[in-house]
């Protein structure tokens, strides 16, 4: 992060004490949940997130070409982000990404952005069986060996279908009891909820495997909340490194959502 970016964080209207603290984890923002402005205008997007006050965004949907987004490439992302000072949080990508013949690539705009995390956003059949998540498991650990020694993580995001009980489990904890602990549990606070699953738990019986987090309010459990305090709490003592917000407008259009949860979380000193 440049001169610049540090002079104007400290003068910044939008910033708390919150994130003067010691150890505070940072907030990022999930660009998918404001796709329909970053889809008319790349630069304006980030370039207003920044000014709300986010840290850091997560890019979606890429899936190991040389483009990371539309006709943008990882160095002139970078330069946009390095302009808005923000820093890449994370990749949410498709299986191919991983796969032998894009890994490369994947590796390479990965290290342009300065990412180091690379989750798999979604894989629903993969999450039907027993058999199937062991093969999910498989190509999660391989792909997590492959990536180590460029310092990046391999990880599984939640959605509501991987909370599906198999043989009295959740598909969810098979598929972590078969990954290596290095393997990144990204949790999504309310896609568990809303698959019936319970985060809370999940946080407790894999410890440290939560290396970065999708929070949104769902239902009464709201930011605010004794549910999310204790959310926050386990994150804050097993080695989160990133809260990523995931609120917005059913089509992606706006920044009313993102600006008030953000608020919300700087005014609960998050």
């Amino acid at each position: 992060m440049g001169v610049g970016c540090i002079i104007g964080m400290s003068v910044s209207p939008n910033l708390t004490l919150a994130e003067g603290r010691s150890g505070a984890i940072p907030l990022a923002f999930q660009l998918y949940t404001v796709r329909g402005e970053f889809s008319r205008d790349v630069p304006g997007t980030l370039g207003t997130l920044g000014e709300i006050g986010y840290r850091g965004v997560e890019f979606w949907g890429y899936g190991g070409t040389p483009s990371v987004y539309q006709n943008y490439s990882a160095q002139q992302l970078r330069e946009i982000l390095d302009k808005n000072c923000l820093k890449c949080c994370g990749f949410h990508v498709e299986l191919k990404a991983l796969a032998a013949e894009n890994i490369e690539r994947t590796v390479e705009n990965s290290g342009i952005l300065g990412n180091e995390y690379l989750n798999v956003a979604a894989a629903e059949e993969k999450m039907a069986t027993e058999k199937s998540i062991g093969e999910l498991a498989d190509q999660l650990n391989k792909a997590a060996v492959k990536c180590r020694r460029h310092k990046l993580v391999v990880g599984y995001h939640a959605h509501p279908f991987d909370f599906s009980r198999i043989n009295g489990r959740f598909a969810w904890e098979h598929l972590f009891r078969q990954t290596h602990p290095e393997v990144n549990m990204q949790m999504d606070v309310g896609n568990c909820l809303a698959g019936e699953g319970d985060p809370i738990a999940m946080l407790k019986e894999f410890p440290g495997r939560t290396r970065t987090i999708h929070i949104k309010e769902h239902k009464e459990k709201t930011f605010d909340s004794s549910f999310y305090q204790e959310v926050f709490r386990l994150c804050e003592t097993t080695g989160t490194r990133w809260y990523i917000v995931e609120m917005g407008s059913a089509e992606g259009d706006g920044f009313e959502i993102p600006r008030a949860a953000l608020a919300k979380l700087h005014r609960l000193k998050i």
